[in-house]
């Protein structure tokens, strides 16, 4: 019954991909049209099956899962309505290019008006969606299914603590300048070099997965067969490409192992952004930054150093404005900073004009700096120009799980030895496999017994800093 709608989900997945890689410029408008027609037809068929879903007596969890996923869907449709759909897809068509001319600009204030009016919108959205603690936890939810306000605080309370700890204990030792940062190198020859990596050592299927090139690095899956990334050749610094490969192949490692017999459901994806954000995280910063793996990739990086200065290199700490650039210790800072905006902007205790300014008072209460303008500050993301009011907090909780797989892992195969396909085999009967049949609490419980459990990923990283 849902084959139709995948097909057109399909067809959205390779018409964004293309938007992001190859089409010219100047065919935005008409493809922006075509995509919100496709969407438009996918609510229209998907409220047309209702009724089936409805009567659906689930006879296993994969009808459970099937029931459970399309009546979420079901009841944001119910409670937000296609025109204000619309106003929000409107407004932000107009507040990402905004965004990008105030960021250049530096300048908070020419953006202030548009993003007024999306917090506006959003507010709105979480009101109809309902909730029980708090009107952000609506918002929470649709990345996060199941995940509250009350959830949030404790997994921040339980964090930054015990990290600005570790912070202190370790900065000395791992905060200095390397000249790798400047370091060019030839786009030709590390693009052979980043396919090696991903085709001969993270073992990629070639048949399945490509890689391309892209202003920002990403991944699109249009099925588990069809699964694509792209990465960002900047010409200096080779640990930002190669890691932006790494984390993205995480991401891809997902989609590839999701059970055959799902394809062409709503089952045949992750049940959260949280846990999707856990694989590549995962992949990039505990198999891709440990020593074994960094000695793996070593000669191939043709480096004038040793394996324990490149080593030190891609697990540097320091205090940062930017929050892509930050390191594992530091990065949960950043996005404590935004969690706190989007909660007081939603609950309505904060205007939009004061986010400039508590932007800079919590990056300096978190790690003691302060951005030197609104561009490295309170406008470095595009999400809020994207009405992605919710997303942020799932970048911590990918770090949590990925803590969690590691302790898991580490327990039942070991991790001394770096094993790809033994890890990936594990990783799928574990998580991948599944798609989302089950909520992401629910698979967390069945296959580690417990739940963002923060304690995990600070023990991985006290273990690794010797802090």
């Amino acid at each position: 019954m849902y084959e139709d709608i995948w097909a057109i989900e399909h067809a959205i997945s390779l018409l964004d991909w293309d938007i992001q890689t190859y089409m010219p410029q100047s065919g935005i408008k008409a493809r922006g049209e075509a995509i919100a027609r496709l969407n438009n037809l996918r609510r229209k068929l998907l409220l047309g099956i209702r009724r089936d879903i409805e009567k659906l007596e689930p006879k296993n969890d994969v009808d459970r899962g099937l029931k459970r996923v399309l009546e979420r869907e079901y009841k944001y449709y119910d409670a937000v309505p296609e025109e204000l759909e619309m106003k929000l897809h409107r407004i932000t068509s107009e507040a990402t290019v905004v965004w990008r001319n105030a960021k250049a600009k530096a300048d908070f204030n020419v953006f202030k008006p548009y993003l007024e009016q999306i917090v506006e919108i959003e507010r709105e959205i979480a009101n109809r969606l309902g909730y029980k603690d708090h009107p952000y936890s609506a918002l929470l939810d649709r990345y996060e299914e199941g995940f509250t306000v009350s959830d949030a605080d404790s997994v921040f309370n339980q964090l930054l603590p015990s990290l600005s700890k570790i912070l202190e204990n370790v900065e000395d030792k791992f905060t200095r300048k390397y000249r790798f940062e400047d370091e060019k190198y030839d786009v030709f020859q590390m693009s052979k070099t980043i396919e090696y990596i991903a085709y001969e050592i993270l073992k990629m299927p070639k048949d399945r997965f490509r890689i391309d090139v892209s202003p920002h690095p990403f991944t699109t899956s249009m099925n588990r067969n069809d699964v694509r990334i792209t990465v960002r050749y900047e010409g200096y610094d080779f640990k930002r490409v190669l890691y932006s490969l790494i984390h993205e192949s995480g991401h891809a490692i997902y989609e590839l192992q999701i059970d055959p017999g799902l394809e062409y459901s709503p089952l045949a994806s992750a049940p959260s952004m949280g846990l999707h954000e856990s694989q590549s995280r995962f992949w990039e910063n505990i198999v891709g930054r440990s020593y074994e793996f960094v000695k793996t990739i070593y000669p191939l990086l043709n480096i004038k150093d040793s394996v324990d200065g490149v080593y030190y290199y891609v697990n540097g700490v320091k205090r940062q404005p930017i929050r892509v650039d930050a390191d594992e210790v530091t990065y949960n800072f950043h996005i404590a900073i935004r969690y706190e905006i989007e909660k007081r902007a939603i609950e309505g205790s904060l205007e939009v004009s004061e986010f400039s300014s508590l932007f800079n008072d919590l990056m300096d209460k978190y790690l003691n700096i302060r951005p030197k303008n609104d561009g490295e500050g309170v406008l470095q993301d595009v999400h809020w120009s994207q009405g992605s009011f919710g997303y942020f907090p799932t970048y911590t909780l990918g770090n949590v799980i990925a803590g969690m797989v590691y302790y898991h892992m580490k327990r039942d195969i070991g991790f001394d030895v770096i094993n790809i396909e033994k890890m990936k085999e594990w990783l799928r009967e574990k998580i991948h496999k599944y798609g989302a049949i089950y909520s992401v609490k629910e698979l967390q419980m069945r296959s580690f017994g417990e739940t963002y459990n923060p304690s995990r990923l600070l023990d991985y990283l006290k273990e690794k800093y010797n802090a």
